[in-house]
């Protein structure tokens, strides 16, 4: 087997049949189908059950697929290696972002990014932390920038920011009329809600399933979405509870970090274990960092000059000590 009739007979595979598989390979079909029967006649054993459409691939047809990959894996990392050597100006970087965090980073990042790596294709996955972490773990990213558990022994996990667990909520909330933002609180102070939640999928929602079944709480579901932003604004003007992070506070939320809440969570970059990234990339994270760094240097900055709330991650639950400024 070379590499020609190892992504070849790939191909074959995603596509499930020789006219689909020959389109995509820019070649004629009888030439494919000539290779094919060439190799299954040099190993004697087919590799195809042509009897169904799509092809189903035999058991023989399994294992050399299995040796495909292998060998095509090999190529791909050497190729890389090849292109660290050539300072790697031209490449692709296959990101994977939460929509939230593709709001706060990609529009600081991507001029000054693009402006150093002008030939570096950049090719964008926003899904939830869950799912974001599986596409890498299956190879379809190459990077990931996610709040998440690095629970993956299979991935490399670069810690970007630490982040609190709490409630947020709107000032028209029972929870606002009674205690200063930022004072620490139980989950059970929140009782039932109503709630806006993330769909499963989500890390944070994760976090959320299992602290609801801790405290035996059954939660009154409001609004069940996929987007971050959504779930935060509707429970900001509809004074519902959301269990989030701190990672994107403004002047007009309300949050209560959960008391002795040992936080898991954080936001981190992670890609598979052994992978080097392309300096592209390394530069790439070095830049997240930047931007991150200085956004909490200005939130700081907000906090102590204008902003009417100062934010405590006090584990201890909110007694009488206020946490608004005077």
């Amino acid at each position: 087997m070379n590499l020609k009739q190892a992504y070849y007979m790939k191909t074959i595979a995603e596509e499930g049949s020789i006219t689909a598989a020959s389109k995509k390979l820019y070649i004629s079909q009888p030439s494919l189908s000539q290779m094919l029967r060439q190799i299954e006649q040099d190993i004697g054993l087919p590799l195809f059950d042509r009897s169904v459409q799509p092809f189903h691939p035999t058991y023989a047809g399994e294992r050399y697929l299995q040796a495909a990959a292998s060998m095509l894996n090999i190529q791909a990392r050497l190729d890389n290696e090849l292109r660290e050597i050539r300072q790697e100006e031209r490449g692709r970087l296959r990101l994977g972002i939460s929509v939230q965090r593709a709001t706060q980073l990609l529009p600081a990042i991507l001029p000054q990014f693009t402006a150093r790596y002008p030939q570096v294709t950049l090719e964008l996955r926003e899904a939830g932390s869950a799912r974001l972490e599986q596409l890498a773990l299956d190879g379809h990213v190459d990077l990931v920038l996610a709040a998440t558990e690095p629970t993956h022994k299979e991935l490399s996990y670069q810690l970007l920011e630490k982040e609190h667990i709490g409630i947020l909520t709107g000032m028209t909330s029972s929870l606002a009329a009674q205690l200063s933002p930022g004072q620490a609180i139980t989950l059970n102070q929140v009782g039932t809600g109503p709630f806006v939640t993330l769909k499963p999928g989500h890390n944070i929602r994760l976090i959320q399933d299992t602290l609801f079944q801790e405290h035996g709480i059954q939660p009154t579901i409001f609004l069940e979405t996929d987007n971050m932003e959504t779930a935060r604004q509707v429970a900001v003007q509809c004074g519902c509870y959301m269990l989030c992070s701190d990672s994107r506070l403004d002047d007009h939320t309300y949050f209560y970090p959960l008391a002795h809440h040992q936080n898991k969570r954080h936001f981190y970059a992670c890609f598979p274990q052994g992978h080097t990234l392309p300096r592209y990339a390394q530069v790439f994270l070095e830049m997240v960092e930047s931007i991150l760094s200085q956004q909490k240097m200005y939130k700081q900055n907000q906090q102590n000059s204008i902003s009417p709330f100062v934010y405590f991650t006090d584990s201890s639950p909110a007694g009488s000590s206020p946490s608004k400024t005077e």
